[in-house]
């Protein structure tokens, strides 16, 4: 019988899951889309590569690149969690298909230019 009461429910009700092709996804507050990345913020600190699990990014101080692998990255937040000057941020709306890239791979060159140290005043 209590599989007869759940077999009537369900007739009576939405369905649970969305249909996707029909309806957009929905963005919750929680929703990790996908991974943005400013190169003119970036220093090459390597702090992001080194914390992400899946070894998704790769920082490459001598060339001044920054490359991602998109079919590799978990968007667990990580590297955004651990970027001190905010070169990575995660959006909520999902990325466009990371087939279209090469391979899902991005590379982006590395733009940022260290500021001036202020001149001291000469102390007598």
């Amino acid at each position: 019988m209590k599989m007869l009461k759940t077999i009537l429910k369900q007739f009576f009700h939405e369905p649970v899951t969305t249909l996707f092709p029909e309806e957009p996804p929905r963005n919750y507050a929680g929703t990790r889309g996908h991974l943005v990345f400013d190169p003119s913020k970036c220093t090459s600190c390597t702090m992001c590569m080194k914390r992400c699990p899946s070894q998704a990014i790769i920082v490459d101080r001598a060339a001044k690149t920054w490359i991602i692998d998109r079919f590799r990255c978990v968007m667990c937040g990580n590297c955004v969690d651990v970027c001190k000057f905010d070169s990575l941020s995660m959006e909520r709306e999902y990325s466009k298909s990371a087939a279209a890239a090469e391979r899902g791979v991005e590379k982006f060159d590395i733009t940022y230019v260290k500021p001036e140290k202020p001149k001291k005043e000469g102390g007598e």
